[in-house]
């Protein structure tokens, strides 16, 4: 199932996808919340009629660097023997079609199109065969970044944090293996970043583990899992999109901080 998140008429409200062509999709408004049982109301809207927003609010998106080998190899670093996890804030999250303001104190704006795992349920020190009854599904993510900044500062807190740095969409699918996906990034409708998730140094099992050994994980919270190579930079007036093979295209514009 692929579930949205949706304003329509100044209410927020969640939906159920249907549909294949791009033109003819609907939402069938889910009753209640998708973090606990729920059904469909059987009230569908089309979704050309509706915004659509960040799929969840995350309390906290928990992001691992260098977790493909090739994208570490391109920057210069070495890859981690375990993984590397840093934070982004709520602050940073965006959705679909939002923009991306470019931060007034960088010069080099770089993407990174990551696959994003939601967290369903409360939980903490989850052991590996039960990763699965943990996650509500998967989303595109792209994990913008002010690489001068990253470069020069020892925190990242600046160069990955900043308001609108983690774009999210355009929904989460449910019912996604996400062992081996392609994963690609384009800017302005050129290809940048091509690779699949299989190339993951740790998998999602891995840093569902690994997280929830450190801290409680909460119901919308968002995992990144990394960027495969072709990072790259990014300008004022770019669009750039994030397509993983099952979920579909999350797609921003980049525009100058006001």
């Amino acid at each position: 199932m692929r579930i949205a998140r949706f304003s329509i008429d100044g209410n927020v409200a969640f939906g159920a996808v249907e549909g294949s062509a791009p033109d003819e999709l609907v939402l069938d408004i889910i009753k209640g919340i998708p973090f606990a049982d729920f059904e469909l109301s059987g009230t569908k809207v089309p979704l050309s009629k509706v915004r659509l927003l960040p799929p969840v609010l995350p309390n906290k998106v928990v992001a691992y660097g260098r977790n493909y080998a090739a994208h570490a190899k391109e920057l210069g670093n070495e890859t981690p023997e375990v993984p590397f996890a840093f934070f982004k804030p709520s602050t940073s999250v965006i959705g679909p079609g939002d923009a991306i303001q470019y931060p007034s104190y960088s010069r080099e704006l770089h993407h990174e199109a990551e696959l994003a795992v939601v967290i369903g349920r409360m939980c903490r020190e989850v052991p590996r065969e039960r990763v699965k009854d943990v996650v509500l599904g998967y989303t595109c993510a792209n994990d913008v970044t002010a690489r001068d900044i990253q470069r020069t500062e020892k925190q990242w807190a600046r160069a990955k944090g900043f308001d609108t740095a983690c774009p999210l969409g355009p929904w989460v699918e449910t019912d996604l293996d996400p062992a081996d996906l392609t994963i690609q990034c384009t800017v302005n409708g050129a290809q940048r970043q091509l690779g699949r998730t299989g190339e993951m140094i740790h998998s999602v099992e891995d840093l569902v583990v690994n997280i929830s050994e450190a801290m409680t994980l909460l119901p919308g919270d968002v995992i990144l899992t990394g960027t495969p190579e072709g990072v790259g930079p990014l300008n004022v007036g770019d669009e750039v999109a994030v397509t993983i093979e099952g979920i579909g295209t999350l797609t921003n514009k980049v525009i100058k901080r006001g």
